[in-house]
């Protein structure tokens, strides 16, 4: 089984409610019947906007939509039907194999078929700086800043996905997708956010933290970061 990670782009000008709803409608019945399972998708959606402080982008038009799912093989030479299924919801598409791994699962909220999942979920798009090589740059995430992130933040799943290959020419460079769900809450409360409600001294060690770990991996301003809705299909 191998696992793709797909982003979506609406028509320019296109409803953004409008792009969700058919999305959640037509894209979980149509990627099925080609053949995939453990459909996610995460869309900004009216409580996830209201974190719209916390995007990041590292330029250009940002996607409006995520499909994550498993399929016997990516090869192109089955995934007509996926491919299609995907053009048919959107404007334009892109996607990758990714390699999941789940540091912490989500048992405090767990996903439900066709429904919401609690709080909202932070897509990270990461790439590797100048001048760092691939080995270095997935050391100082992987084996460093993966105990950092678990340390620091109120996240109830945490899901790094490192990018395969693309499926698709024009892929932007990430080389990573990571998946963090966190309390409601968080989404305006940075105390909430770093696990230090009533502590302003944790919550300082805990930002000055993540701050430096990222630092050491992330060059700021040159990833994709987007506050979302997660839904399971």
């Amino acid at each position: 089984m191998e696992k793709l990670i797909c982003l979506l782009w609406r028509e320019d000008g296109a409803d953004r409610d409008a792009f969700n709803a058919r999305v959640l409608s037509e894209l979980p019945g149509a990627l099925a019947a080609a053949g995939v399972s453990g459909i996610r998708i995460n869309l900004e959606d009216e409580i996830a906007a209201r974190g719209a402080h916390l995007r990041q982008s590292r330029g250009g038009v940002q996607h409006d939509g995520v499909v994550q799912f498993w399929l016997p093989s990516a090869n192109a030479l089955f995934r007509a039907a996926i491919d299609a299924a995907l053009a048919a919801v959107c404007a334009r598409w892109t996607g990758w194999v990714v390699a999941e791994s789940t540091i912490i699962p989500n048992t405090l909220h767990p996903a439900r078929a066709g429904q919401r999942t609690a709080g909202w979920a932070q897509l990270a798009f990461l790439v590797v700086p100048p001048g760092m090589s691939h080995a270095d740059w997935l050391c100082c995430w992987q084996d460093d800043h993966t105990r950092v992130a678990i340390e620091t933040q109120a996240n109830f799943e945490y899901v790094q996905n490192l990018v395969v290959r693309p499926v698709i020419d024009d892929a932007p460079p990430y080389v990573a997708i990571v998946e963090e769900c966190f309390p409601e809450a968080a989404l305006t409360d940075p105390f909430v956010f770093f696990d230090a409600v009533g502590d302003p001294a944790r919550f300082k060690v805990n930002l000055d933290r993540m701050m430096t770990s990222c630092d050491r991996f992330i060059v700021r301003g040159s990833i994709d970061v987007i506050p979302t809705g997660q839904y399971t299909c």
